[in-house]
C-alpha cells in the first residue's frame, strides 16, 4: 500500500475556489467514509483549514487513487470534476510525507512559521482515528508529523519568521501599526466560538481591547469561551456572551469584528455592516467604486468606434470600466457575456492604444472562459483592487473575516469608513512577506525527518516476514528436537537441553546475519522487494506473514496514546 494526497490550497487554487469546495464538519465525515469504502483506498483522512482542503489515503493503485479520491473532492465539495481538477495538486510517497512534514511545520501556511497547523493537523487525525478511518500508516504518519513540527519549531527560530492567521490578520487592519496601540480601548465582536474564534478572542484581550463580546449559534460555548476569557491570568478585559440574533445590536457598538463561523452563506452582508455603520455616525454610507478609474479601450480615429453594435450596455457600466477583459464583465449574466465573447471575435475591436491583435484574442477567449464561469456560479464576481488608505476616509469599523467560504461580503472592500481584511486579503499581503532565514535550518529538518520515516516504513515492512522466517526455524527446531526425543529415549534431562540449546544456537547463527542485512537494505530507497525475496526463498506461507502484521497493527493500535 503506498500514500498519496489530493489537495487544493491557497497556493494552488484562487480563494473563490476555496470557498466554494470548502467542506463543513459533516461533508469530512461523508468523504471520509465514502473513501475507505472506494476500491483503491483502505485509510484516509481529511485536512480542511481556512486555506487548504486535501485528502490523505493509503491506496493500492496509483492512478486509480488519484482519479478515485478527485472524484470524491468534487462530490463532496460540490464543485464540478472538470472544474476543480486545474486546481488540485497530487503528491504520492515521499513527496506526501514531504508535504505534510512541511505543513507541520508551518512552511506552506498563507503566513510562514505559524503555529495553528499542529492544531489542525491533530484534530484531522483525531477525527479519522474516532471515524476508524485512520490505520497503521496514517496513524505513523500524523502523529510523526506533530512531532516534527514540534521540533522545528523548539530547535529553530521559525516562530519568528511567521505568527498566527489572526495576529497576521490585524497587523494588516493596523496598516502595519503597532497593534496594541491600535487596539486599547476599542470594544471588539466576535463571532463564532471555535478554536480560530477563541484565538482571535484571546488575542485581542491581550492586545487591550476594553470589551469582548462573542457571538455563537452555541450560546453555551459562546458563554465557556467568555469563562475562559476570564479566567485568564495576562488579561483583565471585560467579555460577555449574546445569541447570534443580537449580532446587529452589537454592529453599530463595536469597533473591532472578528468572524469565523462555519457558516454556508453570509454572516455579515453589506447592507447590514453599512446599516451598523450609519447608525454609529448617522451619515449615510458611500460605496465607492470598485475599479479606479482608467481610460475605455477604443480604436484610433478616424474610424467607427470599438465599442460599436458592443451588446454590453456600456452607458450603464461604471465609470472606467473597459470594453475588453474582466472588469467589463463583472457583475454580467452568462448569456450577455456569450453575446459579448462572440462579438469580441468576430473581430470587432481593431487594435488600438498600444494593443495588439494577439492581445484582443486573448480577451476573446477570457470572455469566454467567463460566461462558462457565469453559467456555473450564476455571475462574476466585482474585482476589487484597494485604493491607498490615505485616499480613502478613516475607518470607523474594523472587520476581520478568518472563515472559508466567508462570513462577510465582498462588498464591503466599497463601504467608506469601512476596513475588510478577509482571506483573500491576506494571501495578497502574505506573498510579498519576508522569509526568516530559519526556514532554512527547518526545510533541513524536514528533509531528514523524511528520509527517517522512509527508512522505518521500509524496515517495518519487512518485519512480518522475519518474524515469520525465524517462526518457520522455530518450528523446525522444536519438530526435530521431538523426533530426536523419540528416537534416544534413554537422554536424561541434561542432556537433552543440551541439544535443544545446540540445535537453537544454530539456527539463530545461521538467521542472524542475513536477517539483519536484510533490515538494513530494506530500508534504503527500493528495499521493499527484499521481504517478496525472502518469502520466495523459504517458501513462507502468506497467511502468516500476514497475520504477523494484522497482530502487530492491533498491538499498536492498542498501545498508541490518545
Amino acid at each position: 500500500m503506498s500514500l498519496l494526497v489530493v489537495g487544493l490550497s491557497h497556493r494552488s487554487a484562487p480563494v473563490s475556489v476555496l470557498e466554494r469546495a470548502a467542506l463543513n464538519a459533516d461533508a469530512q465525515t461523508k468523504l471520509l467514509h465514502d473513501t475507505v469504502a472506494a476500491e483503491p483506498a483502505t485509510e484516509a483522512a481529511v485536512l480542511a483549514t481556512c486555506n487548504r482542503i486535501e485528502l490523505y489515503a493509503d491506496v493500492d493503485k496509483f492512478h486509480a487513487g488519484v482519479a478515485e479520491l478527485s472524484t470524491l473532492l468534487a462530490q463532496h465539495s460540490g464543485v464540478g470534476l472538470e472544474e476543480l481538477t486545474p486546481y488540485l495538486y497530487v503528491h504520492y510517497e515521499d513527496r506526501a510525507v514531504h508535504h505534510l512534514f512541511s505543513l507541520a511545520c508551518g512552511l506552506d501556511s498563507m503566513v510562514v512559521g505559524e503555529g495553528q497547523i499542529l492544531g489542525q493537523i491533530k484534530d484531522s487525525l483525531a477525527r479519522a482515528q474516532d471515524l476508524h478511518t485512520a490505520g497503521k500508516l496514517l496513524n505513523d504518519l500524523f502523529q510523526q508529523a506533530l512531532r516534527v513540527g514540534k521540533r522545528a519549531h523548539s530547535e529553530t527560530g521559525i516562530d519568528r519568521a511567521g505568527q498566527s492567521l489572526v495576529t497576521f490578520g490585524l497587523e494588516q487592519l493596523t496598516a502595519g501599526g503597532d497593534v496594541r496601540r491600535w487596539a486599547a480601548g476599542r470594544r471588539a465582536l466576535v463571532i463564532g466560538a471555535g478554536s480560530m474564534s477563541s484565538l482571535a478572542a484571546a488575542t485581542l484581550a491581550r492586545a487591550g481591547v476594553a470589551e469582548i463580546v462573542v457571538a455563537n449559534r452555541t450560546f453555551d460555548r459562546a458563554e465557556r469561551l467568555v469563562e475562559i476569557l476570564h479566567e485568564a491570568d495576562d488579561n483583565a478585559v471585560t467579555a460577555r456572551a449574546v445569541r447570534m440574533n443580537a449580532v446587529p445590536d452589537e454592529l453599530t457598538r463595536a469597533d473591532v469584528v472578528v468572524s469565523c463561523t462555519g457558516a454556508t452563506g453570509l454572516v455579515l452582508t453589506a447592507e447590514s455592516v453599512a446599516q451598523a455603520v450609519e447608525g454609529r455616525t448617522g451619515q449615510p454610507v458611500v460605496a465607492e467604486p470598485a475599479e479606479p478609474a482608467a481610460p475605455a479601450v477604443r480604436p484610433e480615429a478616424p474610424g467607427p468606434a470599438a465599442d460599436e453594435n458592443c451588446p454590453l450596455d456600456l452607458a450603464a457600466a461604471q465609470p472606467g470600466f473597459s470594453v475588453l477583459g474582466e472588469a467589463a464583465v463583472a457583475g454580467m449574466d452568462a448569456a450577455t457575456l456569450e453575446q459579448h465573447a462572440t462579438w469580441a471575435a468576430g473581430g470587432n475591436t481593431r487594435p488600438a492604444g498600444g494593443r495588439t491583435t494577439e492581445s484582443a484574442e486573448v480577451d476573446a477567449e477570457l470572455i469566454t472562459a467567463l460566461a462558462a464561469t457565469a453559467a456555473t456560479v450564476g455571475r462574476i464576481p466585482e474585482r476589487r483592487r484597494p485604493e491607498p488608505v490615505a485616499e480613502r476616509p478613516a475607518p470607523v469599523v474594523f472587520l476581520l473575516d478568518l472563515a472559508m467560504p466567508r462570513d462577510i461580503d465582498a462588498a464591503v472592500h466599497r463601504l467608506a469608513g469601512v476596513r475588510l481584511v478577509d482571506i483573500e486579503s491576506l494571501a495578497e499581503a502574505s506573498a510579498d512577506a519576508p522569509m526568516a532565514a530559519d526556514v532554512d535550518q527547518v526545510r533541513r529538518i524536514v528533509s531528514d525527518e523524511v528520509a527517517a520515516f522512509g527508512a522505518a516504513m521500509r524496515a517495518a515492512h519487512i518485519t512480518p516476514t522475519v518474524v515469520a522466517l525465524r517462526t518457520m526455524a522455530a518450528d523446525v527446531v522444536a519438530a526435530e528436537i521431538a523426533r530426536l526425543h523419540g528416537r534416544l529415549p534413554d537422554l536424561d534431562d541434561r542432556q537433552r537441553g543440551e541439544i535443544r540449546q545446540a540445535v537453537h544456537r544454530v539456527v539463530d547463527k545461521l538467521l542472524h546475519a542475513p536477517t539483519v542485512r536484510v533490515k538494513q537494505l530494506a530500508a534504503e530507497p527500493g528495499g521493499t522487494g527484499y521481504a517478496d525475496a525472502l518469502r520466495t526463498l523459504f517458501d513462507l506461507d502468506p497467511e502468516t506473514v500476514a497475520s504477523v502484521s494484522r497482530a502487530e497493527d492491533s498491538t499498536e493500535t492498542k498501545d498508541r496514546p490518545a
